[in-house]
């Protein structure tokens, strides 16, 4: 963008936009394992300012009103996932592609989602002009399920001790926290026992589990809300949201949370401005975890009026909700670009909201970014004793992060990864630990129960990840130190390093030192974790010096994945103090920069530092295996359709490919173009990631390998270099075999094009654009 734009950007406190991500060059390089400067955004980020996506759907008001999705795939690729990689906050769909009386499209405002998109810029922009001392915030602790014995639940998180820290570092920077001892327990000075005393504190509140719910504490309650005002707040409902409240709870005020007076009680700790609440529970029943996932179910007049409180009550300038996950983005309604009827928009309303969330989670992040203008903070992961890869269970976290970006740009795969996720889990047994086996389910669910089939496993995961932490919890803004950071560091090379757009750029420590993954005894592992973790300890003794790192150990690729963990590891690691610094600068109406997700136990170091606005989608992860299936099918089609014209196979074809389709399919038309190279993709087991290629024999293949000549168009180009590279590299793989020209008309052209010009680079170019 010209100069002078920037410069009359410069005074702005709030930014929406509508076109595509502006971020540079290269996206795909920016992802989890590449180049950290590669996607470029730095004269946004120097505005400092919130970015706010505003979306412009091509699907006319009608066809999104009757649409579950909200957004086309297409929509979904560039007004969502692709605007993400600029750190910018999905807002609301403001206008709609109309076809006028003379059959000519034209984009349509929607004043009432107009609103919306401005109230929620606006509050943003108000952040940077109230001073911290007049700010209003509101600290949100999701129960899950609603027991006081998971108040402050949040997967990996230390959630009492860390809303503790944040509290003291917002008093420091000028928040009114009332007077000294208002928030139980923020003077002590062991964190645990100030952890405990907060969490007790708002236990005796309210708490909100009925078990244990006391008449006294719903008539003094420190906030109870009438029924005039629950209904003066909820007047812009529209009729059929309200109409499945009533259907579902009753007349308001409900029947939940409710005391003799006819006020819902709220369970909250107020101090001067700022206001701690334990997040409404959905439901309550025989099973409440089922209930706090069922896509259908309404919130209640008690959730809403929490919601509604917050924002009109209280008067809230901003919404922190502190670690996943919370209830409120998985509320019913559109999958993304959501309406005035979807209880989340309803819900959240205009408020900023600031999100600390799991680093390696981003397919759960995505509902909080896409559903509820959630700016995410992203954190560590907690602390690891020994982090094996879980096997089975590693397998099917990535595969529903596969299928919510499926579901949402390219729904027509969505019966394959079905079929990928019931086939794993019934093969591992794991369809009977969710109790489908003993009622009888042992066939997979047809296709309207498969959502909410995933709901349930989802919720499944979170408690078997909750029981897969030993080592403690995760407190937000802490840098692991002393043993914790050894264990970690030791846990996160274990893996080979996908970095600087390689992968496997640097080797796991244990293949280093020898090790033979799945072909080595037990004692054989043992021994060499021993010494792996006894490098890692002196390592750490030292200071982390890199020039120690030749003293440990005479291999030199030992040597190489020391110095990697003392110059690229460590130090990310120690940043981990910027969550909270992101958390606090969000509340002041900053920018947070945006920043690759995954897990950094699986060879994805450049997720570190955490505490940036994370992007779900990986362009790295290109073509993924559904993709090739998808390929290797057009590929064949298109062969046999001109065998069946011709009676021959074609010796050329030509192929455009584009830059959105390739991040709504996951690479579908890559895919096509090795499959007619006749070149197969291995996969990283770790990080779904290409990790080689290779050629598919001429007896296995039945064919000729087919010359592919591509066009990609400019935002390919700079979206995708790696597949720019990865088909280049095909088709010199095929041009130097040694096969008959009949059987391999790629070598037949690029050998009669060397004997004409004798350039070999020159002869062996097919992508161009």
């Amino acid at each position: 963008a010209p100069d002078d734009l920037f410069a009359a950007l410069d005074p702005l406190d709030a930014l929406i936009v509508t076109v595509l991500a502006a971020g540079g060059s290269t996206p795909a390089a920016s992802s989890a394992g590449g180049e950290d400067e590669a996607w470029d955004v730095e004269r946004m980020a120097d505005l400092d300012i919130p970015v706010l996506q505003g979306l412009c759907l091509t699907s006319s008001r009608a066809e999104w009103e009757a649409s579950d999705d909200g957004v086309t795939p297409l929509d979904s690729a560039s007004q969502i996932a692709i605007p993400e990689f600029d750190g910018r906050i999905i807002t609301a769909p403001f206008s709609f592609k109309e076809i006028d009386e003379d059959g000519l499209p034209r984009y349509v405002a929607d004043p009432e989602r107009c609103s919306r998109v401005a109230r929620i810029a606006v509050n943003h922009a108000r952040l940077r002009v109230v001073p911290p001392a007049e700010r209003k915030v509101a600290l949100m602790l999701s129960a899950y399920p609603t027991k006081h014995s998971r108040v402050g639940n949040a997967v990996g998180l230390d959630t009492p001790v860390s809303t503790v820290r944040l509290l003291r570092r917002m008093r420091e920077a000028g928040y009114d926290l009332g007077a000294p001892g208002a928030i139980p327990g923020l003077d002590l000075e062991d964190d645990t026992e100030a952890g405990d005393a907060l969490i007790h504190a708002l236990i005796d509140a309210g708490g909100q589990d009925e078990e244990w719910l006391t008449r006294a504490q719903l008539t003094d309650a420190h906030v109870r809300i009438s029924k005039d005002e629950y209904d003066g707040w909820t007047a812009d409902l529209p009729e059929d949201l309200r109409g499945d409240l009533v259907e579902a709870w009753g007349e308001s005020p409900g029947g939940l949370f409710v005391n003799e007076a006819g006020e819902i009680v709220l369970a909250t700790i107020q101090a001067g401005n700022v206001v701690l609440l334990i997040q409404p529970p959905r439901g309550f029943g025989e099973n409440p975890i089922a209930i706090y996932h069922d896509p259908d179910l309404v919130p209640s007049h008690h959730y809403l009026a929490a919601y509604r409180w917050v924002e009109h009550g209280f008067g809230a300038h901003a919404v922190v909700h502190l670690g996943k996950h919370g209830s409120m983005e998985w509320l019913p309604g559109k999958n993304a670009a959501l309406s005035a009827s979807c209880a989340t928009d309803a819900a959240i309303g205009n408020l900023p909201l600031i999100y600390p969330f799991l680093v390696n989670d981003p397919g759960e992040g995505a509902q909080a970014k896409r559903r509820a203008h959630a700016t995410i903070v992203d954190h560590l992961i907690p602390p690891m004793a020994r982090a094996e890869s879980y096997g089975d269970i590693a397998r099917l976290e990535q595969l529903l992060d596969e299928y919510a970006n499926i579901a949402a740009m390219d729904p027509a795969k969505l019966p394959a990864i079905r079929g990928d996720i019931w086939q794993l889990m019934h093969a591992a047994e794991m369809h009977r630990d969710l109790g489908l086996g003993d009622r009888g389910l042992d066939e997979q669910p047809d296709d309207e129960a498969f959502d909410d089939f995933i709901l349930h496993v989802d919720g499944w995961l979170c408690e078997i990840k909750d029981a897969q932490i030993r080592d403690g919890l995760h407190v937000l803004g802490a840098a692991p130190d002393g043993e914790a950071r050894v264990n970690l560091v030791l846990a996160i090379l274990r893996a080979a390093q996908v970095f600087g757009g390689q992968q496997a750029a640097v080797p796991g420590l244990r293949a280093a030192l020898g090790l033979k993954e799945n072909h080595e005894s037990a004692g054989a592992v043992d021994e060499i974790e021993r010494v792996a973790r006894d490098l890692v300890q002196r390592m750490d003794d030292a200071h982390w010096d890199v020039s120690a790192a030749a003293r440990m150990h005479d291999d030199p690729e030992v040597v190489r994945v020391l110095e990697f963990a003392a110059t690229q590891v460590v130090p990310r690691l120690a940043h981990t103090t910027d969550e909270l610094d992101a958390v606090l600068h969000a509340l002041d109406g900053g920018f947070i920069p945006a920043g690759p997700s995954g897990s950094p136990l699986r060879g994805l170091v450049n997720v570190l530092p955490t505490g940036r606005n994370f992007y779900t989608v990986d362009p790295r992860a290109i073509p993924s295996r559904l993709a090739w299936q998808t390929g290797v099918a057009m590929a064949d089609s298109l062969l046999q359709r001109y065998l069946d014209d011709t009676g021959t196979y074609p010796e050329s074809v030509g192929l455009s490919v584009w830059g959105t389709s390739a991040m709504r399919t996951s690479g579908d038309d890559i895919a096509e173009v090795l499959a007619l190279l006749g070149v197969r993709p291995e996969w990283d087991e770790a990080s779904r990631r290409v990790s080689d290629l290779h050629v598919v024999p001429l007896d296995e293949l039945g064919r000729p390998r087919i010359d592919v000549t591509v066009r990609i168009s400019g935002f390919f180009r700079d979206a995708f270099p790696h597949v720019v590279a990865m088909l280049d590299d095909a088709v010199r793989l095929v041009a130097d075999l040694d096969e008959p020209p009949e059987a391999n008309y790629v070598r037949a052209h690029a050998l009669r094009d060397l004997a004409e010009h004798g350039d070999r680079r020159r002869a062996t170019t097919r992508i161009f654009g």
